[in-house]
């Protein structure tokens, strides 16, 4: 069996080093924003090397037979089931590739996440999505939290990070303002039809569903409430849109059941803080 990098709650490599975290904090009217829309976006969190870096293990992952591939969480190589609409769509790279199990602990994402939390950033779980040119799939309209009312109380935080260029021709994420005040959701077919939102809204909320695109440069991220609804359509361009999603709730955060939370990972006992191998503390509440 692979080295699973989860045992490991601290940086294998310099990739991220950074010893400024003043340098990441979000400003007055960022964190306003955020309050007033659930999201705040075109935040800069990576450079042109490491980005590079990235890049190369997901492609190294993506690839049938790559080693490690008995520790993932969940792999898709198209969790559409449509060849001409493709969604590449995996969780658990941390445990498989440094570059991406170091990403957790890089300043640039958790200073904005702990002052988002207000409180000490563990993390929940990362995700990877690929729309390849051309003919990449759509994340049809949800909302987080919808998948993870396993855990309590509902204080979670997404990351989302653009390993290219993301453009509303490519199938950049698109938030609904102020939906993070809604309640929750039932869920739709992630990977398949945008339009079955719909069918869950009330007459208000589709009155207010009015998305708005979130085009950023490769390198820079959104971070959104677990309640903001959202979601992408397809890639008609001639360019990919490859992503790393971090997922992180605040310290204290509970077990809501008692199965394993995540394929393969040892369970939580209900009413159980959320700590151990597969959940790290990346920053306290205060700095040292």
């Amino acid at each position: 069996m692979s080295f699973d990098l989860s045992t490991a709650h601290h940086p294998l490599t310099d990739v991220f080093a950074s010893a400024d975290h003043d340098a990441f904090t979000l400003s007055s009217e960022q964190l306003a924003f955020y309050r007033q829309n659930g999201y705040v976006a075109v935040v800069p969190v990576l450079d042109a090397a490491q980005l590079a870096v990235l890049r190369d293990e997901l492609a190294e992952l993506t690839r049938p037979g790559h080693e490690g591939a008995e520790l993932w969480y969940e792999y898709h190589s198209n969790e559409s089931d449509d060849p001409d609409a493709v969604l590449f769509h995996a969780l658990g790279a941390w445990r498989l590739r440094p570059a991406l199990h170091d990403l957790l602990w890089h300043a640039a994402i958790t200073v904005p996440a702990r002052q988002l939390l207000a409180g000490g950033v563990r993390f929940w779980h990362d995700q990877l999505f690929c729309k390849p040119a051309r003919h990449g799939g759509v994340v049809a309209w949800h909302q987080d939290y919808s998948y993870w009312t396993r855990t309590k109380p509902m204080n979670h935080l997404t990351c989302w990070i653009g390993l290219d260029e993301s453009t509303t021709e490519n199938g950049c994420v698109h938030y609904v303002p102020g939906s993070h005040q809604w309640p929750l959701l039932p869920t739709t077919q992630l990977a398949n039809d945008m339009e079955a939102i719909r069918n869950v809204l009330s007459p208000d909320q589709l009155a207010a569903f009015r998305p708005v695109p979130i085009e950023m440069p490769a390198g820079y991220a959104s971070f959104h409430h677990p309640l903001t609804l959202h979601g992408s359509y397809a890639n008609h361009s001639e360019r990919p849109r490859r992503a790393v999603v971090l997922n992180f709730f605040a310290d204290g955060t509970r077990s809501d059941q008692a199965e394993p939370l995540l394929a393969g990972t040892t369970p939580v006992a209900p009413g159980t803080p959320m700590v151990g191998q597969f959940h790290p503390l990346l920053l306290d509440a205060v700095d040292p």
